[in-house]
C-alpha cells in the first residue's frame, strides 16, 4: 500500500513549500488500475506501449490522473512487477497491465522511468520482496 500512499502524498502536498525532493521512487507490485478478483481480471486491460495509457480506468486510477501534471520532474522511477508466466500476465494479485499503467500517470514528467518484470515463480506478488534479482536492481537503481 506504500506506493498508493506515496502517490496520494504527492497529489495532496506537492504545492507546499516544504515538500521534500524525491530523487528515486521504486514502485513494486503496485495495483494502479485494479486488483485481480476485485476490479480487474487477467488480460482484460490493454496498455499502449508508448504512452502507458490503459484501455480502461478504474475510479481509483482516475483519481491519480492529476499526477500527469504535478509529478516531480526530478524523480527517477523504477517500476517492478511480476509475471507468473501462466497465461494470466500477472503476479497472481496484480495484472501486468495494472502495474504498467503507472507509466501513463508520470509519462513526460519523471526524470526517468524504467520497468522490471520478474518472470516465473520469483515474480509471485508476495515473493518479489525476497527476490535476489529485485534486490540487485534496487541497489543499482538507488546507488
Amino acid at each position: 500500500m506504500g506506493n498508493l500512499e506515496f502517490a496520494n502524498y504527492i497529489r495532496r502536498y506537492h504545492a507546499q513549500k516544504d515538500f521534500p525532493g524525491v530523487e528515486h521512487w521504486v514502485s513494486m507490485a503496485r495495483h494502479y488500475d485494479g486488483i485481480v478478483g476485485i476490479n480487474d481480471e487477467p488480460n482484460k486491460t490493454k496498455i499502449d506501449a508508448k504512452t502507458g495509457k490503459p484501455s480502461r480506468m478504474e475510479p481509483e486510477y482516475r483519481a491519480l490522473l492529476s499526477l500527469r501534471n504535478i509529478f516531480p520532474r526530478e524523480t527517477n522511477v523504477l517500476n517492478i512487477f511480476g509475471n507468473l508466466e501462466n497465461g494470466t500476465n500477472s503476479d497472481g494479485d496484480v495484472t501486468n497491465a495494472s502495474a504498467k499503467s503507472l507509466k501513463y500517470l508520470i509519462n513526460g514528467r519523471a526524470k526517468s522511468y524504467q520497468e522490471l518484470m520478474i518472470r516465473g515463480r520469483g515474480g509471485q506478488h508476495s515473493a518479489l520482496h525476497n527476490n535476489s534479482q529485485v534486490t540487485k536492481a534496487l541497489i543499482r537503481f538507488i546507488w
